[in-house]
């Protein structure tokens, strides 16, 4: 433990037997005003009793280190106890015990502001969720990552927020809101660009940017053509060319764009025939034919509006197509995403509560179905005009209530208010209840899985297996947030929720791990290069090893602990923490200046926190109402933070960061400007804690930031007033700590730096069988650091009025803290456990009367109350029984420089406090430590040969090369599985289709959109799983189809026609292990010979079938494997 902390029980038992040996001061008899005009006998007095601070000998100079943290190293609660010490035990220098009477006197210059100050500590620290959070160099209870962009701070993504990613064979690419970007995966690990780039990635690998785009919704990579596709908030989607010269560091710009929807593009796929899919708002589905967008491409950049222009009139509006008489069947609410099934050739559209499914071939709508799996003929949407509002509810409230009968006096008339309110907000819970429990079950994403099957993700955190048909299979819960994503890969299936969760599970639905991958939502996951890459909603983005978690976890983990001093950093920040009950009142600039301004001056941030700033029924009323529709504040409560501006010289020296307002409770946060650039990620949270808990006469709000990339907690409360009611002082403590709940707020600073997380749902429910404790965490107990401060009411007990003011008149601080009502409920460990609290200096600081300087201001009316600490400054930091200096397992160590009230000040009935923290912060130069996890890679043999496992694909072979095909013909095609050990996964693609010429020359071969079939060729399965010595038979059949010359507006304009050319293409075949990082194919010839006459028909028979006759060939020729060499994707 530290230095100031006894180390040895005997001592304490000394040192306490010592303090119960002295007897108490004789108190006198006369009066405390009679004690105050008799100047000459006090002085003596003093000067006989000696209560000073004189002769105690200084902490050492040395007594703090430097420190720094960040959500690299959050994991679960160490499993070792905090054992819990004496409320007794006290942090001091030298062993020296320090409780004897304390003086009045001292300012920020003394030299005793410069030492930490002693400490008292609160028992019961070490349990449950009062428990320190442990930290570690590498995080234990996760596999180690590649941070390709680290956690950048909210404020620095204003508008530049990462919204999506998606993988190529050799490139990552991130669609945000100002654009596009991409990493290429060979500088992975290379260095940051530092100050080269904007603020929040200067640490990120090097990357490309593009021109300034409208916001990013989504995105989709086109292997076949090389392209990258994304659609945006402008109803935009454009195609941006994966093949970037990396010398080339100016943006690169789009090439084909056009106006696909007139509100934002939600999702965009290829189909299985190399379709363009797109899907908008109001339940929009939109296909952009090959066809057409081939054309595009191939127009000169000089043509590129007549290029937009053909692309933006081929569209088919599938919703139009399925809607007759204006009963449409499907649901008009907005598309979710949309997935293709290229197994079968569908396309799968999911919206919030139903799913349509779609022949990809035939753009046929094949069925209508609820998330129960149900199919539906139509859906109707409700009217959300025939719902009250909430804020009529609360208007009618309000009104009826102010109109009641003026009976029972003030008080009653004011608790009748009071209720009121409480009850509305009652009602609008309860009504909203229904809507709840259909929003829990709302479908949140979408994902084929290798073995064909579709898995759905809910809001509830219900994930719903359903087969090719739409039938649902079975559900499963591992998780109690909502579903974000998934992320297919082998035979594994990635799931990302809410809460920064990342679980794996098998083609099964059963478990294999799970860890949580950052400190807020994972929003996106996509494979590449060896890794499941996850996007946060911060913007954070980390690789994960695919085998992860496994034995290359722990070989990574090891490494990078021994490297800890290449990467670890620490820095110093001095917090000052203000807390005031201004009792409705306002301050004077020059009370302001003493309390605050005039010990600013070596600071990096202040956090003031004010109670009582308004009160009144009527005003707690509103407040309610407020809070119920997101809305807080007043305009006193932006009064104070103005004065309080003024008084730090705001927009100058210090910035303001945000606040949070519950009625009468306000805090706010203030950075000093040449520290900004390391604070931020401003939330905040308010617990009520008054009448029905709903009421914020009493309750707590709180601000957390990061500061170097470790969180820390500011949290101003009121608590129950009066003597008695220690129980309910505690249980307020306890109801605020277990729920208070950081979010953005509408008083902080850059709203707009919330971007698209506002949408972010965190819905719980009830914890599901095998969940970790893990995600059940609450936001205090996460934090580095968490300081309590505000009127917190305990008083002081057994002692009588007359008798606290004799003790404060002689200054005998050390006998009035034994009559501490918060003093002893922390030495039972009943409240702030475990939290510290630095050694009163300074007399009870309530109850004053208004407007009169010195002692002799104590209340001295007819109720007489007896002084108290009511304002008081509790903290805790990293440091536990085990751990007190600072570094990466301890990342956050305090001291308190200065604990004190301003005794001048005297608008209100509580004097303010003032509490000056020393704070080291050990923190990670993630830079520095991606370059020291590629060399591990690189260099390390027991990880490279781990990798090289890897690379492992199943020999595989097929039983022909060579395919020919006449009009509806099917041949089968046998893929046979060598190994007697892995799966051997499959896919189907066609590299290209050419026109053979009149001579047998084929033309050159040209891919569709994602290497689509054309439309005159089926293959079943196109994908799968071959177990061990296995084989599957794939059906390679012609269909007839007949192409459309031309359409406008979704409109056609010509009579179909069908090509009586001979066709050829190439299919391959794409095999890779079940957990292979590289791929081997086959490659198979189909030509279509065609052997009959033009047909010409109307348009409305395109509804062909398969089985209308033809030949079926079983190619029993077995042919030799053909490895393509150039489709070996390394890592």
């Amino acid at each position: 433990m530290d230095e100031h902390i006894i180390q040895d029980d005997d001592e304490d038992r000394e040192a306490l037997a010592s303090l119960s040996s002295v007897p108490p001061p004789q108190r006198k008899i006369h009066s405390y005003s009679q004690q105050l005009r008799a100047t000459s006998a006090h002085k003596r007095y003093h000067q006989v009793r000696k209560h000073s601070l004189d002769d105690i000998p200084k902490p050492p100079d040395n007594y703090c280190n430097n420190g720094d943290s960040s959500d690299d190293d959050f994991f679960p609660y160490s499993s070792s106890s905090n054992n819990a010490r004496s409320a007794e035990e006290y942090i001091i220098s030298h062993s020296q015990r320090l409780d004897q009477n304390l003086s009045l006197e001292g300012c920020p210059e003394d030299p005793c502001h410069c030492h930490p100050l002693p400490e008292f500590i609160g028992a019961t620290g070490g349990t449950n969720i009062f428990k320190v959070p442990k930290r570690a160099t590498v995080h234990p209870a996760r596999p180690p990552c590649l941070e390709l962009r680290p956690h950048p701070l909210r404020e620095t993504q204003v508008g530049k927020f990462l919204r999506n990613i998606a993988c190529t064979d050799t490139q990552l690419w991130a669609g945000q809101e100002c654009g596009i970007r991409f990493w290429r995966f060979q500088d992975a690990y290379e260095p940051g660009l530092g100050a080269k780039v904007r603020r929040g990635d200067e640490d990120a690998a090097p990357f490309q940017e593009s021109a300034n785009t409208p916001p990013t919704m989504c995105l989709l990579v086109d292997s076949g053509n090389r392209l990258v596709w994304s659609g945006h908030k402008d109803g935009k989607i454009r195609s941006w060319k994966m093949d970037h010269p990396a010398a080339d560091t100016s943006p690169f710009k789009e090439g084909l764009s056009w106006q696909a929807h007139r509100g934002p593009v939600l999702s965009i796929i290829m189909s299985y025939y190399g379709d363009l899919w797109s899907g908008g708002e109001g339940g929009a589905i939109k296909i952009w034919p090959w066809e057409s967008i081939e054309k595009s491409l191939s127009l000169r950049p000089e043509e590129k509006h007549m290029a937009a222009l053909l692309a933006e009139r081929s569209f088919i509006d599938l919703r139009s197509q399925v809607t007759v008489n204006g009963n449409c069947n499907i649901s008009s609410s907005d598309i979710k995403c949309l997935v293709s099934d290229n197994v079968r050739a569908k396309v799968w559209c999911a919206q919030p509560l139903s799913f349509s499914l779609w022949d990809a071939r035939t753009k046929e709508l094949l069925k209508v179905f609820n998330i129960d799996g149900q199919t539906e003929n139509r859906v109707d949407v409700p009217s959300a005009q025939d719902q009250p509002t909430v804020e009529d509810e609360m208007k009618v409230k309000f009104v009826s209530t102010s109109k009641k009968e003026k009976s029972g006096g003030f008080l009653q008339r004011s608790r009748n208010a009071i209720m009121g309110a409480a009850d509305a907000v009652r009602r609008v819970a309860s009504r909203g209840a229904g809507a709840f429990a259909e929003d829990n079950k709302r479908t949140e994403a979408l994902v084929l899985a290798a073995d064909g099957m579709i898995w759905s993700g809910c809001t509830n955190g219900l994930l719903v297996q359903w087969d090719g048909n739409g039938s649902r299979l079975q559900d499963v819960i591992h998780h109690p947030c909502a579903v974000q994503c998934f992320c297919a890969f082998g035979t594994r299936i990635y799931v990302s929720y809410v809460s920064g969760m990342v679980q794996v599970m098998d083609l099964e639905g059963n478990l294999i791990a799970g860890w949580m991958a950052h400190i807020g939502s994972v929003i996106k996951l996509a494979a590449g290069n060896g890794y499941i890459f996850s996007l946060a909603t911060h913007g954070g983005l980390r690789g994960w090893n695919i085998s992860s978690p496994g034995p290359i976890d722990s070989l990574l983990r090891s490494d990078l602990a021994e490297k800890e001093s290449i990467y670890s950093r620490q820095d110093n920040v001095r917090i000052l923490v203000g807390t005031w009950n201004v009792g409705q009142g306002r301050a004077s600039q020059e009370s302001l200046m003493s309390w605050l301004g005039s010990v600013a001056s070596d600071v990096g941030i202040v956090v003031v926190g004010l109670q009582e700033v308004e009160m009144g029924a009527g005003f707690l009323a509103m407040s309610a109402a407020k809070e119920t529709v997101g809305l807080e504040g007043s305009s006193i409560g932006h009064w104070w933070l103005d004065t309080i501006g003024k008084a730090l010289d705001e927009n100058t020296i210090f910035e303001r960061m945000g606040s949070r307002q519950l009625a009468g409770l306000l805090v706010s946060l203030w950075v000093r400007k040449n520290l900004r650039m390391h604070v931020g990620d401003t939330d905040a949270g308010a617990v009520p804690c008054g009448f029905g808990r709903a009421i914020g006469n009493k309750g707590g709000v709180g601000l957390r930031i990061r500061v170097f990339d470790r969180l820390i907690c500011f949290v101003n409360c009121h608590l129950a007033a009066h003597l008695e009611a220690v129980n309910r002082r505690n249980a307020d403590f306890d109801h605020i700590y277990r729920n208070m709940v950081f979010t953005r707020s509408s008083n902080l600073l850059s709203n707009a730096a919330a971007g698209a997380s506002a949408a972010v749902q965190t819905l719980r429910v009830p914890n599901a069988a095998g969940v970790n404790t893990e995600e059940t965490k609450l936001d205090l107990a996460e934090a580095d650091m968490v300081v309590f401060f505000g009127d917190f009411n305990y008083r002081l007990f057994g002692i009588s009025y007359d008798e606290a003011r004799d003790f404060v008149s002689q200054r005998c601080f050390d006998w009035l803290r034994e009559k501490d009502q918060l003093r002893a409920e922390m030495k039972a460990g009943k409240v702030f456990q475990g939290m510290r609290e630095a050694l009163i200096r300074f007399p009870p600081t309530y109850k004053f009367e208004r407007h009169r300087q010195g002692l002799a201001g104590y209340d001295s009316g007819e109720k007489k109350r007896i002084p108290a600490w009511c304002d008081r400054v509790i903290y805790r930091d990293n440091r536990s029984g085990t751990m007190s200096e600072c570094s990466l397992e301890c990342p956050i160590v305090s001291s308190i420089l200065m604990y004190e009230a301003c005794m001048d000040v005297t608008e209100s009935d509580h004097k303010p406090v003032r509490c000056k923290f020393h704070c080291t912060i050990a923190h990670v130069d993630r830079s520095v430590r991606r370059q020291a996890f590629g060399e591990i890679i690189r260099s390390n043999k027991k990880v490279r040969s781990l990798l090289d496992e890897l690379r492992y694909v199943p020999e595989t072979v097929v039983s022909t090369n060579n395919i020919v095909l006449q009009n509806q013909d099917t041949s089968i095609l046998r893929i046979t599985n060598k190994s007697d050990k892995d799966k051997a996964i499959f896919k189907i693609i066609c590299e290209g289709q050419s026109t053979v010429k009149d001579d047998e020359e084929v033309a050159d071969y040209h891919p569709r959109g994602s290497f689509g079939l054309p439309r005159w060729l089926e293959v079943t399965p196109a994908a799968g799983i071959i177990k061990a010595d296995q084989f599957v038979d794939v059906s390679v059949h012609h269909e007839e189809f007949h192409t459309l010359e031309d359409l406008v507006d979704g409109i056609p304009q010509n009579w179909w026609c069908e090509d009586t050319r001979d066709k050829e293409v190439i299919l391959k075949v794409i095999v890779q292990g079940s957990c292979s990082i590289e791929t081997r194919s086959h490659q198979i010839h189909v030509r279509h010979c065609f052997s009959a006459k033009t047909v010409r028909i109307d348009s409305k028979s395109n509804n062909c079938r398969k089985g209308q006759g033809g030949s079926v060939q079983q190619l029993s020729s077995s042919s030799d494997t053909t490895d393509d060499p150039r489709n070996l994707h390394k890592p």
